[in-house]
């Protein structure tokens, strides 16, 4: 006589809370607040490049630079308790594309800080700098960890990887006009080969599949590392390489300029702030090489765009909207 099969009674769920349980302060703060933050920041240092070589009063450009760096200062400290809250909140965090670009931002956004504070307080650059390496470095092995235990879906190359394994060159930007060379020549040729790696692999992907429509707005990030060689390498009077890799600049942005629709067609979403930085960087490249008029249109275009992106997407972050929309980590 055949058994029955044995019944299972179905899984209970406790019931939720009501009134809802309300998160401590910052306790799911959006990291995706810091890609449109270190586009503020590198808009601010091309202003600042701008004014210098232009009868422009640098006072503004001075003022912009203390306000977002305030604004980054402020939310630094609330995306840091949030990972003082339970650390491993972190690890959840880049498991998530916008959570992986967003800490990755944050650090190099340290570095872009050591950049601005370089005008005004160079000892105090040289310290945030030191500090800005470490924590990226540290995020570029919590990234590697998380890439090694990821399924072979998660591992894929994106632009992101950028952030993560070449943000380090915002780090050299820094270094040359505090008088270590040293270091950003060393920072320099290190980045090179992991940017061409990227790139290339970037490129055959493309050629493999079309990304989804989301996603398009992170190719803008394949821009930023050839201007910031460019930018380095020009710093440190290599002409050869500055130049060639303003050539690259150039190539990607024109590129990027006429696939713009098609990077645009999912509409706004938290992703755009991967248009800010990129296009900051190469207006900082044109000015540091000397394409004064060039560099001047490119940062009067950023100064109508990054800031509009960074308006959009702090205003979701109160109301919780971004950190639901992309998804972030809860400590």
């Amino acid at each position: 006589m055949a058994m029955e099969p044995a019944r299972t009674r179905p899984k209970m769920f406790p019931p939720p809370e009501f009134p809802p349980r309300k998160l401590p302060l910052f306790a799911r703060m959006p990291p995706a607040v810091f890609p449109s933050l270190l586009g503020a920041l590198g808009l601010s240092l091309a202003l600042k490049r701008a004014a210098a070589g232009s009868a422009l009063p640098e006072g503004v450009a001075d003022l912009a630079m203390g306000l977002v760096a305030g604004l980054w200062l402020f939310c630094a400290l609330a995306y840091a308790s949030k990972l003082l809250r339970r650390p491993a909140v972190l690890l959840e965090e880049v498991q998530r594309l916008p959570g992986r670009a967003g800490a990755a931002a944050a650090t190099v956004g340290a570095l872009a800080l050591a950049a601005v504070l370089g005008f005004f307080a160079p000892a105090l650059a040289k310290a945030v700098l030191v500090a800005g390496l470490a924590l990226h470095g540290l995020s570029a092995l919590v990234m590697l960890r998380v890439l090694w235990r990821a399924p072979p879906e998660g591992r894929v190359v994106t632009p992101v990887w950028h952030l993560s394994f070449v943000g380090f060159i915002v780090g050299a930007l820094a270094a040359v006009p505090l008088g270590w060379g040293g270091l950003a020549a060393v920072i320099l040729w290190a980045s090179l080969p992991v940017a061409l790696g990227i790139w290339g692999v970037s490129l055959w992907q493309i050629v493999q599949r079309v990304p989804p429509a989301p996603l398009r707005p992170l190719m803008a990030i394949h821009l930023a590392p050839a201007s910031l060689f460019a930018s380095v390498a020009g710093l440190l009077g290599m002409t050869v390489l500055a130049h060639t890799m303003l050539g690259v600049a150039c190539a990607v942005a024109l590129t990027l300029l006429l696939a713009l629709r098609w990077m645009c067609a999912a509409g706004f979403t938290p992703l755009w702030g991967a248009f800010t930085f990129p296009l900051a960087a190469f207006a900082g490249a044109l000015l540091i090489n000397g394409w004064t008029v060039a560099g001047g249109i490119v940062t009067l275009l950023a100064l109508g765009v990054v800031p509009v992106i960074l308006w959009r997407v702090l205003r979701m972050w109160p109301t919780g909207a971004l950190a639901a929309r992309t998804n972030a980590a809860t400590a």
